[in-house]
C-alpha cells in the first residue's frame, strides 16, 4: 500500500482556511500548556487543586458533551430525519437537576478525586474496581466512536485518509494533556466551545443568505417535508393495535415518553456516573459553585443543541434548491461535504476548525485519573510517592492515547454515528447508573454481590442488543440503559443489608 495515498488530495480548502486552523490549534496547545504548568501533585493534575472558575468548568462540559459527534451528525439527523432528537433533552435536564441535588453533594463530601471513590467509601473496593473498569470499556468504545466522527469528518474537508487523521488527533492530544492535566484540558476546553458555537451561528447566518428566501424558505421546504417535527407521542389505538402496538412502543426511540425517559436514564448515566464529564465539576472550589456550574450547563447545551439542528434544517433547504448537486453516498458527511463544497475562505476554516478542535478533546486525563486513584494507587502501588503517582499518570495518558487511536480507527467503517455511540452507553451504562443509585438513594450493604449485578446485567443488555440489532426481538436500543439501571439495582438491593445511617451527612 502507498502510504502517500493517505495525506492531502483534492479538496477545496484555501491557505487562509489552514492557517486559521493552525493558528487556532497552536493557540489552544499554547493556553493548554501554560495553564498546566506547574503540576506537583496528582491533586493538581486530576482536580487543579479545585482553583478552576465555574465558568470555566461550564464552557468545559458543554465542550465535552458536545463533541464532534454532535457537530456532524446532529446536522445529518435533522437532514435525513427530523427534530425529533431534541426530545432526549428535556430528559438530559431533569437528570442535571437530580445530579445537582444527589451526586454531587454526595462527591464533595467524601473529597473524591476519582468519581469511584465514593462507591469505595459506601460499598468497599471490589465495587470501586469493578465501577472503574466498566467506566474504561464505556468511555474507550464511546469516545472511539467521538474520534472516528471527527476524523471522518477532517478526512472529508483536508482530503485525508482516516487512519492519519486519527493518529494527528491522538498525538496532539496525548501532548497537551500528558502535560497539563485537567487544567490544560478545561482551557483548551473553553477555546472549543466558543469556537464551535461561534461556526454554528456564522454557518446559520451564511446558509440564510444563500437560500432563497431566507428562514422562511426554510421554515416552509423543510416544515413540508416533515424534517420540523419535533414531537412523537406514539401510534394511537386507533392507528395501530395489539401486538403491533407493543412493538412500536418497544422499537421506537423517538417516541416522546421514551425519549424523555432515555434522556433521564442516560444523562444520569453519562453525566454522574462518567469520570470524564463529572470530573470538570469537581475541579470547582466547593459543592454550591459545582451545582450551579451543573445546571448553567443546561443553557450551553440547549444552545449549541438548536444551533446544530438548525444547520441541519437549512443544508436540507438548500439542497433543495440546489437539486443538480450531488450528494455523498454516507449522509453523516452531508454537513462537512456542504463545509469542504459551498462554504468561502474563512468560513471554511473556523468550522474546520471547530471540528477538529472538538476532536482533539479526549477522555485521556479522566481515563488516566480513574485507572491511577482506583486500581493503580490501591491495588498495584500503595505506598508510592506523589512524583511517582504524576509520572504513572502521564505514562497512562500515552497508553490511553495510544488505545483510543487503535478503537477509532476499529469503527471508522459504521454508519449511523450518532446512534452507535448510544447503543454502546447502552449495554454498560445501566451498570454504573444502577450501582450508583443503590448508594445514593438506600441504605443497603453490598460489595463483591455488585461484581456480579454489574457484569450479569451488561451481559444481558449485550445480548439484547445483538438480538435487537438482528431483528430477531422487538425492542429498541433506547431500553436497554433503562432495563440495565433497574437489573443491577435490584440485583444490589435483593442481596444487600441495611445501613442503620444515611450516606450522605
Amino acid at each position: 500500500m502507498d502510504i502517500f495515498q493517505w495525506f492531502p488530495g483534492n479538496t477545496n480548502l484555501s491557505w487562509e482556511d489552514y492557517s486559521l486552523l493552525l493558528f487556532l490549534i497552536f493557540f489552544s496547545l499554547f493556553i493548554g500548556i501554560f495553564a498546566g504548568k506547574k503540576e506537583e501533585n496528582t491533586q493538581d493534575f486530576f482536580l487543579g487543586s479545585r482553583k478552576i472558575p465555574w465558568w470555566a468548568a461550564c464552557l468545559s462540559f458543554v465542550a465535552t458533551e458536545i463533541s464532534a459527534v454532535t457537530i456532524i451528525s446532529v446536522p445529518a439527523v435533522a437532514f435525513t430525519e427530523n427534530w425529533q432528537y431534541a426530545q432526549f433533552f428535556i430528559g438530559s435536564f431533569l437528570a442535571r437537576v437530580v445530579i445537582a441535588t444527589l451526586f454531587i453533594p454526595a462527591f464533595y463530601h467524601y473529597n473524591c478525586s476519582s468519581i469511584y471513590e465514593f462507591l469505595n467509601y459506601r460499598f468497599g473496593p471490589h465495587t470501586q474496581t469493578t465501577a472503574s473498569i466498566f467506566f474504561f470499556i464505556t468511555r474507550l468504545l464511546a469516545s472511539g466512536v467521538r474520534l472516528m466522527a471527527a476524523s471522518l469528518a477532517v478526512s472529508v474537508l483536508i482530503g485525508w485518509h482516516i487512519l492519519p487523521t486519527i493518529l494527528l488527533f491522538s498525538v496532539v492530544s496525548m501532548i497537551y494533556i500528558a502535560w497539563g492535566g485537567i487544567k490544560a484540558v478545561i482551557w483548551t476546553n473553553v477555546i472549543q466551545a466558543l469556537t464551535f458555537i461561534l461556526g454554528g451561528t456564522i454557518t446559520i447566518l451564511f446558509l440564510l443568505y444563500q437560500i432563497e428566501g431566507g428562514l422562511s424558505s426554510v421554515i416552509q421546504i423543510a416544515g413540508d417535508a416533515g424534517r420540523l417535527h419535533v414531537f412523537n407521542w406514539g401510534p394511537s389505538g386507533t392507528e395501530t393495535q395489539g401486538i403491533a402496538l407493543i412493538k412500536k412502543w418497544l422499537m421506537d426511540p423517538n417516541i416522546f415518553w421514551i425519549a424523555t425517559l432515555n434522556g433521564l436514564f442516560g444523562s444520569m448515566a453519562a453525566f454522574g456516573t462518567d469520570q470524564e464529564l463529572m470530573q470538570r465539576l469537581l475541579t470547582v472550589e466547593t459543592r454550591n459553585k459545582s451545582q450551579k456550574t451543573m445546571m448553567l450547563t443546561t443553557l450551553g447545551s440547549f444552545a449549541v443543541l438548536m444551533i446544530y439542528l438548525s444547520i441541519g434544517s437549512c443544508l436540507f433547504a438548500f439542497y433543495a434548491q440546489h437539486s443538480s448537486i450531488v450528494l455523498p453516498e454516507k449522509m453523516d458527511k452531508i454537513f462537512p461535504f456542504f463545509i469542504e463544497q459551498s462554504m468561502p475562505a474563512f468560513m471554511r476554516g473556523l468550522m474546520l476548525s471547530a471540528i477538529v478542535m472538538a476532536s482533539i478533546d479526549s477522555p485521556l486525563g479522566s481515563l488516566t485519573t480513574s485507572f491511577v486513584t482506583d486500581i493503580y494507587r490501591p491495588l498495584v502501588y500503595k505506598n508510592g510517592t506523589e512524583k511517582h503517582y504524576l509520572l504513572v499518570s502521564r505514562i497512562g495518558v500515552i497508553i490511553f492515547g495510544i488505545v483510543l487511536a487503535a478503537i477509532a480507527y476499529s469503527f471508522s467503517h459504521f454508519d449511523k454515528i450518532l446512534w452507535l455511540a448510544f447503543k454502546i452507553g447502552g449495554v454498560t451504562y445501566g451498570s454504573l447508573l444502577g450501582i450508583f443509585l443503590l448508594g445514593l438513594c438506600t441504605k443497603r450493604r453490598v460489595n463483591k454481590l455488585n461484581i456480579f449485578a454489574m457484569g450479569f446485567s451488561a451481559l444481558c443488555m449485550l445480548v439484547l442488543l445483538i438480538l435487537s440489532e438482528k431483528k430477531m426481538i422487538a425492542l429498541g436500543w433506547s431500553w436497554l440503559l433503562i432495563i440495565g439501571t433497574c437489573l443491577t439495582f435490584a440485583i444490589g438491593w435483593l442481596g444487600g443489608k441495611k445501613e442503620s445511617e444515611s450516606v450522605v451527612s
